[in-house]
Parts: structure tokens; sequence; C-alpha cells
């Protein structure tokens, strides 16, 4: 069984609350009947209520009379933000989800002082990729919302991702720090800050940093031994720290796009994890979104208990 159809079935066991900004979109409305049928979460959507129903009667009319979806009216894709994050503030919901709404306006609300989400921590996008023709997941790590992020800001985002992989049960994870080089270079920051966070995290228990690694360094174990890198990263990463978010996401799209990989994403950080798939994404990346997210609520839960 792959890891994102294993996810699907771990979030069957405790089903969470799912609040979903602005959800008057085909494909989140095709994602919540496919979430509705492997019964992996209960859902409130917050939106047009009559583009809302439409929709539903679009795509499975089933859905209308249903329990464990809610409609809540709001008229605006601000109000649908709002309300959505509130309820997640309020814990009558554990996961936000980015229905048709721009990103920054669902981030708007969920940084709100007084009701939203936001923690100490920086907020990253994290990923889990199954690549056809790669033998295990993979996740990688910021492809969306740190444009070019400090070493300090790396070391967080490091502890978002370690924090996912933790979750969908690698207890060691192995982080491989990307550059274009596997030697630190002056004149290459991205070299540099993969000197310093391996300094960072040399005491760390749960997880191994190292790098810095060129591309084919980190994930192939034959171009690893061929270059002489040795280590516990070099060749079998399980996360890929990005230098910066073009290389992240030009690495993200190109999975997708030539690879036909399959992925799972949130944004990890904030005090519930957040859906932020893209409006163009499939049904089907939704749905992994959100058992990614579902099961990393539940991990999160036990850990509080």
């Amino acid at each position: 069984m792959s890891t994102l159809t294993r996810l699907i079935a771990q979030a069957k066991e405790n089903r969470v609350t799912v609040a979903v900004a602005a959800a008057e979109d085909m494909e989140v409305i095709k994602a919540v009947r496919e979430a509705n049928k492997n019964e992996v979460a209960h859902f409130q959507l917050y939106g047009d209520e009559k583009k809302l129903l439409s929709l539903i009667e679009r795509v499975d009319s089933n859905l209308l009379n249903n329990k464990a979806i809610n409609i809540i009216s709001a008229p605006s894709p601000e109000e649908a933000a709002y309300k959505a994050v509130k309820a997640v503030h309020n814990k009558t919901a554990d996961v936000l989800m980015k229905g048709n709404i721009p990103t920054k306006t669902i981030l708007k609300a969920a940084l709100d002082k007084q009701f939203g989400l936001r923690t100490s921590r920086v907020l990253s996008h994290v990923a889990l990729f199954e690549v056809p023709i790669y033998e295990r997941p993979i996740i990688i790590t910021d492809a969306a919302m740190n444009i070019a992020p400090t070493v300090s800001e790396k070391s967080q985002i490091i502890k978002n991702a370690v924090s996912v992989a933790h979750a969908i049960g690698l207890d060691y994870p192995k982080v491989a720090v990307l550059a274009s080089v596997e030697v630190v270079n002056e004149n290459m920051p991205a070299t540099l800050h993969a000197k310093e966070l391996i300094e960072i995290f040399q005491q760390e228990t749960n997880c191994f940093v190292e790098g810095p690694f060129a591309l084919d360094n980190a994930i192939s174990p034959y171009a690893a031994e061929h270059k002489g890198i040795g280590g516990k990263v070099a060749g079998r990463a399980d996360i890929l720290l990005a230098p910066n978010i073009e290389s992240g996401n030009i690495l993200y799209k190109s999975l997708i796009y030539f690879a036909k990989a399959r992925v799972g994403a949130i944004i990890a950080g904030a005090k519930a994890p957040i859906v932020l798939t893209s409006r163009a994404d499939s049904a089907e990346s939704k749905l992994h979104s959100l058992a990614l997210a579902i099961c990393i609520s539940q991990h999160e839960s036990r850990e509080e208990t």
C-alpha cells in the first residue's frame, strides 16, 4: 500500500472536522465527495450557499442530506476565511482548508492576532510526494511560503517538515539541505546555510540533517557513492530542504507535470494543519492533502494527551 493511500485509511481511525473557506469550487466538492466516500472527515463548508448547493447537486446530490457535511453561509471570500479560521481557533474544527480563495486572503485570517492560528513558529509548505519511478515517498519543503528564508527560518522549516515526517511514521527522518554542489563555497549562500544548519541540528535526536547536497547526491545512493559522499543522509534523504522558493517550486511542479507524481501538501507551523492547495490542483491532490492534514492533526492530538 502506498503512503498516501495508507494515510487515507489512517484518517478513518478518528474522523476530524475540516473547515473549508470558500468551498464553492468543483474540485473542492469532488475532494469532499471522495473524502466522504472514504469516511475520513466531517466538513464545514463556508461560502455562497446557493452556489454551494448547486455545485453539490452537480457533483453528487446524495451529499445534500449527508450529516457529515454542514454548509455555513458566508457571502464573501473574506467572511468565509474568517469564519473557517474561527471554527478551527475555537476547536469546533480541526483542520483548515483553502477553497476558491486567494492564498493571501486565507492567510490574513489565519494570522489574525485575535482569533487566528499563529504560533511562534514560521509557517512553511510541506509536500509529501510519491514519484512513480522512485522507490519511496519523499518530502519537499518549502515550495510555496518562504521566499528567501534565513538560516534561522530554515531551521524552523526543517522542524516543521520533521514533525510531518513523524506524523506519517518516520521516526528519524533524514534531511538533505540542497544546493547545486556538495561542498561549501563562500560565494554560494545555500552551501553556507547548509554548514550552519548542520551545526544547529548536531545535537538533535529525532532527525539527521546533512548537507550541502546536489539533488542527485541526496536521493541516489549510486550518485553519492560515485562521488565518495558518506553519512546517514547521502543518497537516502527523506526530506529535501530547498534553498529558496524558486527552486522548491520548480522541483515541486516538475515532479507533478513531468514525473506524474502524486502529492499531498499542507502548511505546517500553525496551531492546526492548513490545506493550502492551488486552485488548479486536482481533486485527487486535494484528497491526499486532506488525508495528510488529518493524520497530522490526529498525531498532534495524541502528542498532547
